[in-house]
């Protein structure tokens, strides 16, 4: 039987997994994977900020500041594209290291300051879900909520978005602003899960569970579907793995569970898989053997 913490982090991760898969479908389709990326990194001086202006681990506080440089992070990763001759590769590995090297610089003062010292913001940086009490468990199931209900309402809106953007405005559908609540989400739910798998192994969550839906179907609906269902296993599995053991932290053992997910389902899918590629590539080259003996 499950103890009482166990089951609110195997909820809360579950959740967390749910609303990763969802959301990272879209962004994953939209190639805003890798700006989720920089979003996560650049959560830190945020959450050091909140802590050096309040003075206390009030979460709702840090989720705040979170939100607050993440966002600015997005904003500027946009502006450096937009306003010089940079791709967006160059751009957000610029922005990712300047935020999160501001960071670890701030988390370095939070130590050395008299409150700051068992402040346990560090766990930020690489998670710790295995603290997650049932009060942590209110603020994640509302923001869960939030962006499910969210990808839910404006799944067409967002599908025609990805896939024709031109007849999109076309139709009169506010293009941009779609985009800016699609990012707007991407960044809550990177800033929900900061806690339970850090700010380091979040992107993770975005993007595993939605390329290995990629991996067996095509269609959106059917994607986003497994997206969820992988998250979702990923953090109850990689829960349940690392409550064997003592030591074991809970946020890498959930992205390593993603992981085994995505090498499954590179070599054995049935549509994209690596051996199916191979028996394919094969037949092919079978048949034009037998072409050219028959053309001989």
């Amino acid at each position: 039987m499950l103890s009482g913490n166990l089951l609110w982090v195997l909820v809360g991760a579950s959740l967390l997994g749910i609303a990763s898969g969802l959301n990272g479908a879209f962004a994953f389709l939209q190639k805003q994977s890798l700006v989720g990326d920089a979003a996560a990194h650049s959560a830190l001086p945020g959450i050091a900020i909140a802590f050096l202006i309040f003075q206390q681990k009030d979460l709702p506080l840090l989720m705040l500041g979170a939100i607050i440089t993440a966002t600015l992070s997005v904003y500027l990763i946009q502006g450096i594209i937009n306003r010089s001759k940079l791709k967006s590769d160059a751009a957000i590995g610029i922005v990712l290291s300047v935020f999160f090297g501001i960071g670890i610089v701030l988390l370095t003062i939070v130590n050395q300051s008299s409150s700051g010292n068992q402040s346990g913001l560090n766990d930020f940086i690489f998670g710790k879900a295995a603290t997650m009490a049932r009060s942590d468990l209110v603020w994640l199931s509302g923001s869960v909520t939030l962006i499910i209900t969210t990808c839910l309402v404006f799944y067409k809106e967002w599908k025609l978005m990805i896939f024709d953007a031109t007849f999109a405005k076309g139709i009169g559908l506010p293009v941009e602003r779609l985009r800016l609540l699609l990012t707007a989400m991407t960044v809550l739910t990177i800033v929900t899960g900061i806690q339970a798998v850090g700010v380091i192994l979040m992107s993770a969550m975005l993007i595993i569970p939605a390329a290995t839906a990629r991996m067996w179907s095509d269609k959106l609906n059917i994607m986003i579907i497994m997206s969820a269902l992988f998250g979702a296993f990923s953090g109850a599995c990689g829960t349940l793995i690392s409550s064997l053991k003592t030591g074991l932290s809970t946020g890498p053992i959930i992205v390593l569970t993603a992981s085994s997910l995505f090498l499954v389902s590179y070599f054995f899918s049935p549509k994209q898989g690596l051996l199916v590629k191979i028996r394919q590539r094969r037949q092919l080259e079978k048949q034009a053997l037998e072409q050219e003996v028959q053309g001989s």
